[in-house]
């Protein structure tokens, strides 16, 4: 086919898409769908060292529908401005910047928020170290298990796995990283990093700076009648708060179309405009997944923090990552400097598996109370109606949901919760078997088999039953 004929094939797909969506929405879509590539290729070339090639090539291929668009998208990666920008044929153009020990940002002409990255945090670990190269697998069992995980079927849809940490009783007993990734390789969770903003949250409510039941201290919504007045901050945490925002349950072509994403790729001060939104149902009424709940609690976070943004990263850090010794993680900003808590945190597998083992040992580490009591048994109790089957900042396979059962049936124990990101991220809680697995790649999100997590769990919880094989291991 011509270029000049894929142009008309684009152009008309685009009206189309303006009769079908509405053409505000409609003239939304180029630039959200290069943003959110911008953001990503920026992101995993800066911070995670990959190459923007195999990071173009693996997401694209994850995301159903993106070859209709891909092949008019054209990337550029200067590695002194350590900037990228993505276009497509005019249609849409979307500019992400670098900067040292904040992540990748995307710049929309207007200036971003000035930022000054936190110092180190000194305090020491709570969590026993984990150091050194990757640790081999304890046993045969545990070797086949990765030998599995890491195999590609013979044609699509790959998995494209590329980091597995296994840990029991809150030791590491197998890892495997793919090419170009390591045990300190910092690598995107994207919805994960929900799981995390729930944490943080939790520890505010320990403190006594936010209350689960009491409307959400959100400063366009103060006015006793205005409806939204009601939302409180469980709400947010499940999902349930009832802004028109559209979907973020779905990554693919389609989902570009959503209000959400205007809000993540195309909107600099990403928490107001999510404030701004009317309400689609009463509050507390519908479970609607979508980033702009988790965008909110972010700014609640900083304001409660200290109000500036360098205020929430110190807080993130002195108040879990480093008692964590979680020692490789990016919090990424949007423009107006609210950390871009629906998909933007980068960590190294080893950090993503300490941050399960805290949920694992119910909030606690080295002694030390991080979380509420009875927070994580909140985080994975089930949410009305999320057919998914999910909490409040986890999902959970508790409840009797379509996908508890349907995770139950593939062979997850009933008491399983997990972070979870979009296409093959994974940080999964066993308490029954004292089982943390973290799995990170690019993968469709379906079939839901396509990652092969389905045969990662079953598999490794077959194999540390097993009489022993962890010796060595409580």
């Amino acid at each position: 086919m011509t270029r000049s004929r894929k142009i008309i094939l684009l152009t008309t797909a685009v009206a189309c898409i303006g009769l079908a969506f509405g053409a505000a929405r409609a003239r939304n879509a180029p630039q959200v769908a290069t943003g959110f590539l911008a953001d990503i290729l920026c992101a995993e070339t800066f911070v995670s060292g990959l190459d923007p090639q195999r990071t173009f090539t693996e997401t694209t291929d994850a995301m159903p529908g993106t070859s209709l668009i891909t092949w008019a998208m054209d990337y550029r990666i200067d590695r002194v401005r350590k900037d990228v920008t993505v276009t497509l044929f005019g249609l849409g153009r979307s500019h992400a910047v670098y900067r040292e020990g904040l992540g990748c940002t995307l710049e929309h002409g207007a200036d971003i928020a000035d930022v000054a990255p936190p110092a180190e945090d000194k305090q020491p670990a709570l969590l026993p170290e984990i150091a050194g190269p990757s640790i081999v697998p304890q046993s045969e069992g545990l070797s086949a298990a990765l030998d599995r995980a890491f195999t590609e079927p013979a044609q699509p849809p790959y998995r494209r796995t590329r980091a597995i940490v296994v840990m029991k009783s809150g030791h590491v007993i197998a890892e495997r990283y793919a090419d170009g990734v390591g045990p300190e390789t910092p690598l995107l969770g994207f919805s994960m990093t929900k799981s995390v903003i729930s944490a943080l949250t939790g520890i505010l409510v320990r403190q006594g700076k936010l209350k689960l039941d009491e409307p959400a201290p959100v400063a366009a919504w103060t006015n006793p009648d205005d409806p939204r007045h009601a939302i409180i901050v469980d709400q947010l945490l499940r999902h349930t708060a009832g802004l028109a925002l559209g979907s973020s349950l779905q990554a693919s072509l389609g989902s570009a179309f959503e209000p959400v994403n205007r809000m993540k790729f195309i909107e600099d001060d990403m928490a107001a405009y999510a404030a701004s939104m009317p309400l689609a149902t009463a509050p507390g009424t519908v479970w609607n997944y979508h980033d702009g709940n988790t965008i909110i609690l972010a700014h609640l976070i900083r304001n409660a923090a200290g109000g500036n943004p360098a205020d929430a990263l110190r807080f993130a850090r002195r108040e879990l990552f480093a008692p964590l010794g979680m020692r490789h993680v990016t919090l990424q900003l949007d423009g107006a400097g609210t950390i871009e808590g629906s998909s933007e945190m980068l960590a190294s597998a080893r950090d993503w598996a300490r941050f399960g083992q805290l949920y694992l040992n119910d909030g606690v580490a080295g002694g030390k109370r991080i979380l509420p009591e009875g927070w994580v048994n909140y985080s994975a109790a089930a949410t009305p109606n999320a057919w998914v089957g999910i909490g409040a900042g986890f999902w959970t396979n508790r409840g009797d949901s379509f996908g508890a059962n349907f995770r139950v049936e593939h062979g997850w124990p009933r008491d399983a919760f997990f972070a979870k990101g979009t296409i093959g991220q994974y940080t999964i809680v066993i308490p029954s078997e004292r089982l943390v697995i973290v799995r990170l790649g690019r993968s469709p999100n379906w079939p839901p088999e396509a990652d092969g997590v389905f045969d990662l769990v079953r598999d490794v919880v077959a194999v540390t039953r097993e009489k022993g094989t962890m010796a060595g291991v409580d």
